[in-house]
Formats: C-alpha cells, sequence, structure tokens
C-alpha cells in the first residue's frame, strides 16, 4: 500500500482479482471509521466505491495493471472524496439500460448517490480516474494522538510498540494467504511489522514522547 503524510487522505493500489472490490470496500471502513463519518454516509460510500472499483476492474488492459484508489477529506467543504484509477483509455458514460438488461447501472447508480462526479486524465501514467464526492458535514479533524486501525497508519507518523514509538518509514498492503487484508509497518528501527488491517495501533504526528511513556505496551500481533 502507497500512503502520503498528509492526515487527510489514504492511497493505495490492488491487483485486478475478484476479491479486489470487498478488500478496498473493507479499506474505506476501516478509514471512514477513523474519520467519524456518520453509517449513513459510510453505507453510500461503500456503494460508490464498489461500483467505481468494480468498473475499473471491467476495463480491458494487461493483467499485471493494478487499481489505484484514493480517500479524501475535504474538513472546510464537508466533502468525502474517492477516487479510482485504471489504465483504460476512454471516458465511461452513464447508461441507461432497459428493464429486461442486467447490468449497466454502475454510474447510474454513482450519479444517483454522490454530490458529484466525474472522469480525469490519471496523474503520472496512462488511463485515467473516476472519482465521486459526497456530502459528510460530520466529518471530523485528526487529533494528535489516538487509536487506528492499522490500513490508517501513514508514512511519516509514529507508532508505539515494543514499548516504545518508532517513526513508520513505509507502510504497504498485501493479502493474507488465509483471507483478508495485511498491513506491512516498515519502521526505523527493527524488523517490520505485518499485521491485519483492523489491528489498532497508538499512532501521533508529532515528535516522540518520553521514553517511558508506554513502557508497558505490548507489540502488537499478526
Amino acid at each position: 500500500m502507497a500512503e502520503t503524510s498528509d492526515p487527510n487522505e489514504v492511497t493505495f493500489r490492488m491487483s485486478r482479482a475478484s476479491r479486489t472490490v470487498p478488500r478496498s470496500r473493507a479499506a474505506l471502513h476501516a478509514v471512514l471509521g477513523e474519520w467519524g463519518v456518520s453509517q449513513d454516509v459510510l453505507e453510500t460510500a461503500e456503494l460508490v466505491l464498489s461500483e467505481l472499483v468494480t468498473n475499473a476492474l471491467r476495463v480491458r488492459v494487461p493483467r499485471d495493471r493494478q487499481v489505484g484508489v484514493r480517500i479524501a477529506r475535504f474538513l472546510a467543504d464537508g466533502l468525502l472524496r474517492l477516487e479510482v484509477s485504471d489504465a483504460g483509455s476512454g471516458t465511461p458514460e452513464v447508461q441507461k439500460p432497459g428493464n429486461e438488461e442486467v447490468g449497466g447501472r454502475g454510474l447510474l447508480l454513482v450519479e444517483a448517490l454522490a454530490h458529484r462526479w466525474g472522469v480525469a486524465e490519471r496523474e503520472g501514467g496512462i488511463g485515467k480516474t473516476v472519482w465521486a464526492e459526497l456530502k459528510a458535514s460530520d466529518i471530523v479533524a485528526e487529533p494528535e494522538g489516538r487509536e487506528v486501525a492499522a490500513i490508517a497508519v501513514r508514512t511519516g507518523q509514529y507508532v508505539r510498540v515494543w514499548g516504545q514509538w518508532h517513526a513508520v518509514r513505509a507502510v504497504r498492503m498485501e493479502p493474507f494467504a488465509t483471507g483478508g487484508l495485511a498491513v506491512v509497518l516498515g519502521l526505523d528501527d527493527g524488523p517490520a511489522l505485518r499485521v491485519r488491517a483492523g489491528e489498532p495501533f497508538m499512532v501521533r504526528d508529532g515528535g516522540v514522547p518520553s521514553a517511558r511513556e508506554g513502557k508497558d505496551d505490548r507489540p502488537p500481533e499478526c
């Protein structure tokens, strides 16, 4: 998983597989849980992201091309933005299938649920990005210190493990052999940590507190 140090966004890439849709939805659920959105907004966001990722997976591109996902919040505007990028050409359009047709309603649903949506050229690569914004007036600013799920940890933050605070140098996401998502945290000292996406961590965005603080903490388990 490739993360930015911006506390208002999370980005990651996923392989083109049947489990990509539920995995992206699980990632969204973890992030929005930390951002304090209401259940209604969460459910709407899950539907919208599912449709965007599903459409991206249907695009004809080489199998090794991944799907990019970005989840961002705009506190001043009370907006949640979802972006899904793929390497395919063309511009998706809203279809109006007949009553007898089974498919073709993905973007119709997105248009109905989103505050606004659109398509843009993919930054730094070929293809496109389909985005949608949802109104989320209850979205909250990130507190200074708090407990978050592993999937919400970002590079540049400090996590408390092994009784000490460690700077996070790298974050990536990969599947567990038994199912579900794993987050691998590369730290400034010691081995990398591989934990489940929902594993709780205590994190800070600023400087490291005293070495005695949190000395009784135990390392998270995989």
